[in-house]
């Protein structure tokens, strides 16, 4: 071997014990996953597209993957909403009110999420917090059934998502040339015009960051999802648990995993395309 060579060889083996455990630890399972999927019955006989063909006819299989993707795609769209407006506080604030703001922001994160999620079932239970509140106030004759919907899942979600949408767009924000702003009111410029001309496009690399980051974890949100959900909502990630282990079709769970697992990352992958694509040509411009 050359000198060149073993320097490069040297270089390389701090790798080695990642690289393995990357191997074990993703490869494998997803080629059984493959492998898995490939079989037309749950006795694992006879290898063929079946299970493929089975979902794609099956409009309710479809539904429950567009579902799945819309109310990751809702969450995320929510959380930025409430993001902007707290990162643009925390980059108004002083020195302590920052260090108070980071604090809340990761406060949820050292929490597990079963306990977040146990606690907005208490939330959003027939005698919980918002129901008691609003007879309280006289604002609701009756309690209202906020448990085991659409919109408590898309609530819970996105409280539990949010630190990861507030985080890069605060971090973007704090990049931002303040000159800008200042030189646009001195010119007139209303609030909103500011940040939609010049704060929104130029953080816009962050604000996808947390779109993304938010709309793949939301999707994939098991827990929340089946706990809040409830069985009245179908999603992907019950619907896999109860193929696998209710049904035992195991190669028709693993082939919806699949599935969904190109679904979420074809959508990461595109959209963070189309954005440096969008943001290159805002730096052009």
């Amino acid at each position: 071997m050359t000198p060149a060579s073993t320097t490069a060889s040297r270089q390389l083996l701090p790798v080695v014990p990642l690289a393995a455990l990357f191997f074990a630890a993703f490869v494998l399972p997803l080629a059984a996953l493959v492998a898995i999927s490939l079989f037309r019955t749950p006795q694992f006989a006879e290898l063929s597209l079946a299970q493929y063909l089975r979902f794609f006819a099956d409009p309710f299989s479809i539904k429950v993957l567009t579902d799945t993707l819309w109310l990751g795609a809702e969450v995320a769209l929510a959380t930025l909403i409430l993001a902007y407006p707290l990162a643009l506080v925390y980059v108004a604030s002083g020195q302590l009110m920052r260090t108070l703001i980071t604090f809340l922001i990761m406060l949820p994160l050292l929490t597990s999420t079963v306990v977040r999620t146990f606690a907005w079932i208490v939330i959003l239970g027939r005698d919980g917090i918002i129901n008691s509140a609003m007879l309280s106030l006289g604002l609701w004759q009756a309690p209202a059934r906020l448990l085991y919907t659409w919109e408590g899942t898309m609530l819970a979600l996105t409280q539990i998502q949010l630190p990861l949408m507030a985080l890069p767009v605060i971090n973007s924000l704090l990049r931002l040339d303040g000159n800008l702003t200042r030189a646009a009111e001195g010119l007139g410029a209303s609030r909103a015009r500011i940040f939609f001309t010049i704060i929104l496009p130029l953080t816009l690399p962050g604000a996808i960051a947390g779109w993304l980051l938010v709309f793949a974890a939301a999707a994939t949100a098991f827990i929340t999802q089946t706990l809040v959900g409830g069985g009245r909502i179908i999603l992907m990630p019950s619907y896999i648990y109860q193929q696998a282990v209710g049904v035992q079709d195991w190669p028709f769970s693993a082939a919806l995993s699949l599935i969904f697992t190109l679904a979420v990352t074809g959508i990461v992958f595109a959209i963070g395309a189309l954005s440096r694509r969008f943001v290159r040509g805002v730096d052009a411009a």
